[in-house]
């Protein structure tokens, strides 16, 4: 590989993991208070509340099920919008963003449905209100399974960050289409899938170990 591609490598990884980084943060900013939501508002629980949690229950599983380079194609012109392009790393982070918000609700609100009723109706019975129980209570006990599912999701919009080259979003995901695949470059090719494999087994692994940590605490 000449130093140009080596340099533009190098130039990918670090737009993959910026765009990798501020989706997953605006994406749990959105989208753990929808998940504490539909956990809240279920039959049963602290806020019950039907109507709401049908309505965000189902757009939540509406987006979630578009396939993300369809959803790359639908946000254009939201992207377009939000940011003045609808190409490059910056412009990508918004599908991938809005990719991932339901897949981090609905991630969250299994892990909340792990913690034990028991802990709720000890919580309850010391005259707890209900936001004082999810936030001191509920949020903790489930932190270990919330760290494990953010490194599940953080390696998923790592993924999509690789499609996102299709539509000249930046990072590796363009680098392997460009070079590897239109121009039949096999070395940057599989240089750049071991090294996106390396990216995603560092990020599951350190979920597992903050995890592992959060539970002896």
């Amino acid at each position: 590989m000449s130093d140009y591609i080596i340099e533009a490598i190098k130039n990918g990884v670090w737009e993959t993991l910026r765009m990798t980084a501020y989706a997953s943060l605006y994406a749990y900013i959105v989208g753990l208070p929808l998940g504490v939501i539909l956990y809240a508002t279920a039959k049963g629980r602290l806020l019950q509340n039907r109507p709401v949690n049908i309505v965000i229950g189902v757009i939540t599983d509406i987006m979630r099920s578009l396939p993300f380079l369809i959803l790359l194609v639908l946000l254009i012109p939201f992207t377009r919008f939000v940011t003045g392009s609808s190409i490059g790393t910056t412009a990508a982070i918004v599908p991938l963003t809005v990719g991932a918000i339901p897949i981090v609700a609905r991630m969250a609100e299994a892990s909340l449905c792990e913690v034990q009723p028991g802990i709720i109706e000890a919580a309850t019975s010391m005259g707890a209100s209900p936001l004082h129980i999810i936030l001191h209570f509920i949020l903790p006990e489930a932190a270990p399974s919330l760290l494990q599912g953010a490194a599940i999701n953080v390696a998923t919009v790592l993924g999509y960050s690789a499609m996102a080259g299709v539509i000249g979003g930046g990072g590796l995901g363009a680098i392997a289409l460009q070079y590897g695949y239109y121009r039949y470059q096999k070395d940057v090719l599989w240089t750049t899938v071991i090294l996106l494999v390396i990216m995603v087994m560092v990020i599951q692994g350190a979920g597992g170990l903050l995890a592992k940590i959060r539970r002896k605490t």
